[in-house]
C-alpha cells in the first residue's frame, strides 16, 4: 500500500478495497491480523491517519480498522504504543477538544480513535505514554469544553485511572485541578448526550467509576482534596450520591424481582436453571444497573470510613430517613439479590 498514490482514484479504490479484505480477515482469522499489524500494517494505519490530506473514505476507514486491531489483543496494543501510537491518538483527537465533527463520518472516525485510545489504555505501559502525552490534560479540556467528544474523553478517564495501574493518572488528574471539572459532571448529568449516543446510565457509571478509583489510588493530600469536595456546600454531593444510590437500588431491585418471576415460571415448566442461564440473569441484573449500584456503594463506604465525621453522618441520615440499611449496601457490594431484601425490613 506504501507504493499506492491515493491522488489517483483506482490507487485510491485499491487502497480501500485491500482495508476491506483486512476488516475480513479479522472476523475470520484473527491471528492473521496480528501478524500483518506486526508485518507493517500498524506502522502504515498509524501514517495514514496523521497525514495532512483532506478527510476521506480511507481515512475513516484505517481508523475503523485501527480500532479493531486493538480490541482484545495485547500484542497489537503493546506495538501501537511502542510505535508512539498513543501520541498520534491524541494529536488527531485534539481537534475536537473545541470543535464538533462536521459530517456523521467524521464523527464516526472520532469515535473509533476514541475507541481505539481505550483498547490501549487496557494496557499498563500505555497508562504511563498516556500520562506523559499529556492526555489527562487533553480529556480533562475535553470535559470542559462541552463539545461531542466530552462523553467519549470520560470513558477515556475512566479506562485510565482505574486499576492499580492507574494510580499515577488518578494524581495527575488532581494536580491539573481535574475535581473541578469532573464533580459537576457527578452533579448533574449533561442532556444533551443523545447526540454521541451516550446513556444517562453510562454518564453516571463512567463518572461513578473515575471517583471510585480516585478513592482506591489517591494517597495523602491529594485524597483529603477529593474527600474535601464531598463536606463542600453542606455536604451536597453526599447528596446527590445517595439520590443516585437510590435511583439505582430501584431499577435493580425491579430486575431482580422480574428475574424472580422467569425463574419460578422456568422451575413449574421443569426447565433445569444451568450456570449459563444464571450467567445471564447476572449480565442483565449489571445491565440494569447493578455495576453503577456497586461504584456507588464502594463510594459511600469509603467516604463513611474517611475519618470525616460529618461524611458519615450525612449517609446514615439519609440511608435513614428513606428506610435504606447499611446491611442492603453490604448485600450490594457482594452482588447479593435485592428483591427479597426489602430495606425497611433490615435493621441496621
Amino acid at each position: 500500500m506504501e507504493r499506492l498514490d491515493e491522488q489517483v482514484k483506482e490507487e485510491a479504490d485499491g487502497i480501500y478495497n485491500t482495508l476491506a479484505i483486512t476488516e475480513n480477515m479479522a472476523e475470520f482469522r484473527p491471528g492473521l491480523c496480528t501478524e500483518a499489524a506486526q508485518q507493517g500494517l500498524m506502522q502504515w494505519l498509524l501514517k495514514r491517519i496523521k497525514a495532512k490530506m483532506p478527510f476521506d473514505a480511507n481515512k475513516l476507514y484505517c481508523s475503523e480498522i485501527l480500532a479493531i486491531l486493538l480490541q482484545n489483543n495485547d500484542n497489537t496494543r503493546e506495538l501501537l504504543g511502542e510505535m508512539d501510537g498513543i501520541d498520534v491518538l491524541l494529536q488527531q483527537l485534539s481537534v475536537f477538544k473545541r470543535h464538533n465533527p462536521s459530517t456523521a463520518e467524521e464523527q464516526e472516525m472520532m469515535e473509533n480513535l476514541f475507541d481505539g485510545l481505550c483498547s490501549c489504555l487496557m494496557l499498563p505501559t500505555n497508562r504511563d505514554r498516556f500520562l506523559r502525552g499529556e492526555g489527562l490534560q487533553l480529556m480533562n479540556l475535553m470535559l470542559r469544553e462541552k463539545k461531542m467528544s466530552r462523553t467519549s474523553a470520560l470513558k477515556v478517564l475512566d479506562h485510565g485511572m482505574i486499576g492499580p495501574e492507574g494510580a499515577d493518572n488518578c494524581h495527575k488528574f488532581v494536580d491539573i485541578l481535574g475535581l473541578r471539572t469532573i464533580f459537576p459532571l457527578f452533579m448533574k448529568t449533561p442532556k444533551k448526550m443523545k447526540k454521541t449516543g451516550a446513556s444517562e446510565k453510562e454518564h453516571e457509571e463512567h463518572v461513578c467509576s473515575i471517583i471510585a478509583s480516585m478513592l482506591r489510588n489517591l494517597k495523602s493530600q491529594q485524597r483529603s482534596r477529593l474527600l474535601n469536595k464531598f463536606t463542600e456546600n453542606d455536604c451536597e454531593k453526599v447528596d446527590r450520591l445517595m439520590e443516585l444510590h437510590f435511583k439505582y437500588l430501584e431499577a435493580v431491585q425491579q430486575a431482580d424481582k422480574r428475574i424472580e418471576g422467569e425463574k419460578h415460571e422456568m422451575v413449574r415448566q421443569g426447565e433445569i436453571l444451568d450456570d449459563s442461564m444464571e450467567d445471564e440473569f447476572y449480565l442483565r441484573r449489571l445491565d440494569a444497573g447493578l455495576f453503577v449500584l456497586q461504584l456507588i456503594c464502594y463510594i459511600m463506604v469509603e467516604i463513611s470510613n474517611s475519618g470525616i465525621s460529618q461524611l458519615q453522618q450525612r449517609v446514615h441520615q439519609i440511608l435513614n430517613l428513606r428506610g435504606g440499611s447499611v446491611k442492603v449496601v453490604r448485600h450490594i457490594m457482594r452482588g447479593e439479590q435485592l428483591y427479597f431484601l426489602k430495606s425497611h425490613q433490615i435493621s441496621q
